[in-house]
C-alpha cells in the first residue's frame, strides 16, 4: 500500500511539473505577442519560461500531494455524497444563469462567482446530508433486489421425481403455460438413475421413461431446464431435500405426489400439482346431462358397470353390468370430486325411460 501511494505521489509531481511547463510556454507566447524588447532571443525566453513554469509546478506539488493524501483519508460515502451535491449545485447555477445571459452583468465575473458559490454550497450540503443520501440509495437498491428476488422466486420451479416419470410435464411445457426456469436437483436425477438401474422390470422402465422425458424437456427451445448440483447430506429423504431446496430458493414445487403436496403445504412451500391441473381442465359434467359411454367392466357394487370418458374420468353406471361390452346412453346422477380425481355416477337412459 505504501509503495502504491509513493508511486501516485511521484506521478502527481510529474503531472504538475508538466502542467507548469505548459503554462510557462503559453505565458511566453502571450508575452511575445506584446512586441516587447527583451535582451534575449524569443527561443531563450520560451526555454526560461518553460523551466520556470516547471519549477513552479514542482514547487507547489507538495501542496497538491498533501491535499491528495487528505482526500484519500476521506470516507468514500463523503466523496460520493459531496459529488452528488456538487453536481446538483452546478445544475442549479446553470439554470439560474439562463435568464440573465443577455444582460451586461452576465459578461463579467458574476457567472463564475455564482457557479463556484453554488458548487461549494452543493458540496457542503451533500457531505452534511450523506447519511440521508446513502439511506435513499440503499432503500432503492433493496427495493430492486427484493423485486428481483420475488421475480426469481415466481419464475423458478423445482421438478420432483414423480412428475418427471409421469411425463405430462413435457406436454404442459410445450403449451407455454409454465414460465421461468425448471430446476432438476442433482439428488432427483440420482434417484431417477437408481430407478432406471433397478432389477425390477417395472421400476426400470419407469426410471428410463423419466430420463427420456427429462431429455425431451431439455431439448425444448423455449424451456430453460437447469440441473442444480446442490445436496443436503444431513437429510436422507428426497422429498425433504426438495422442500428444503424450495425454501432456500423461494421456488415452487411441481409434483403429482399427494404426500409431497401435503408436506410442502405444511412448510409453507407453494405447490403446482399436475393432478389438480388435470382435474381443473376436464370438461364439466352436471347432473341430468346425457352421455354416450362404453361399459367395459363390472363395478364394486352388485349390478354396477364401469365406463371411462376420453380424459380417463371413471363413470360408475348403476345397473350397467348387463351392458358390459356395449355403448349406451346414460344420465348423470351425481359427480364426486376428490383429491385423487373425479368420479361420475350415472344410470342407463333406458332405465330412466322405463321408470
Amino acid at each position: 500500500m505504501k509503495e502504491v501511494r509513493e508511486g501516485l505521489e511521484n506521478f502527481l509531481r510529474i503531472i504538475l511539473t508538466l502542467i507548469g511547463g505548459v503554462l510557462g510556454y503559453q505565458g511566453s507566447q502571450y508575452v511575445l505577442e506584446l512586441n516587447v524588447d527583451f535582451p534575449v532571443s524569443s527561443t531563450y525566453l520560451m526555454v526560461i519560461a518553460v523551466a520556470l513554469g516547471a519549477l513552479v509546478g514542482l514547487a507547489v506539488s507538495p501542496v497538491f500531494i498533501n491535499m491528495f493524501n487528505r482526500l484519500l483519508k476521506i470516507h468514500l460515502r463523503d466523496i460520493l455524497s459531496g459529488a452528488i451535491g456538487l453536481i446538483v449545485g452546478l445544475i442549479i447555477a446553470i439554470l439560474a444563469l439562463i435568464p440573465v445571459q443577455g444582460l451586461q452583468l452576465a459578461n463579467g465575473y458574476l457567472p463564475l462567482i455564482i457557479t463556484i458559490a453554488l458548487g461549494i454550497i452543493g458540496w457542503s450540503v451533500g457531505v452534511k446530508k450523506r447519511e440521508e443520501i446513502v439511506t435513499l440509495f440503499q432503500r432503492q437498491t433493496s427495493n430492486v433486489q427484493a423485486t428481483r428476488k420475488r421475480s426469481q422466486a415466481v419464475s423458478t420451479k423445482i421438478l420432483d421425481t414423480s412428475v418427471i416419470i409421469d411425463g405430462r410435464i413435457s406436454d404442459i411445457t410445450k403449451t407455454g403455460f409454465i414460465e421461468g426456469s425448471l430446476i432438476v436437483p442433482s439428488f432427483v436425477l440420482e434417484e431417477l438413475q437408481h430407478i432406471a438401474d433397478s432389477s425390477d422390470v417395472l421400476k426400470r422402465n419407469r426410471g428410463r421413461r423419466g430420463l427420456d422425458i427429462l431429455n425431451k424437456i431439455q431439448k425444448e427451445p423455449y424451456v430453460n431446464v437447469q440441473i442444480l448440483d446442490q445436496d443436503y447430506d444431513d437429510i436422507t429423504e428426497v422429498d425433504s431435500k426438495i422442500v428444503k431446496l424450495a425454501k432456500d430458493l423461494g421456488a415452487k414445487v411441481i409434483t403429482n405426489d399427494y404426500n409431497l403436496n401435503k408436506v410442502c403445504e405444511l412448510h409453507g412451500v407453494a405447490v403446482l400439482n399436475i393432478n389438480e391441473l388435470a382435474n381443473a381442465v376436464k370438461p364439466i359434467v352436471l347432473p341430468g346431462e346425457e352421455l354416450r359411454v362404453h361399459v367395459i367392466k363390472d363395478g364394486k357394487e352388485q349390478g354396477q358397470g364401469v365406463a371411462y370418458l376420453d380424459d380417463g374420468t371413471m363413470i360408475v353406471v348403476d345397473g350397467g353390468r348387463r351392458y358390459i361390452g356395449e355403448t349406451i346412453g346414460v344420465l348423470v346422477t351425481s359427480v364426486l370430486q376428490t383429491a385423487a380425481g373425479r368420479m361420475i355416477f350415472a344410470k342407463p337412459k333406458a332405465m330412466e325411460k322405463a321408470l
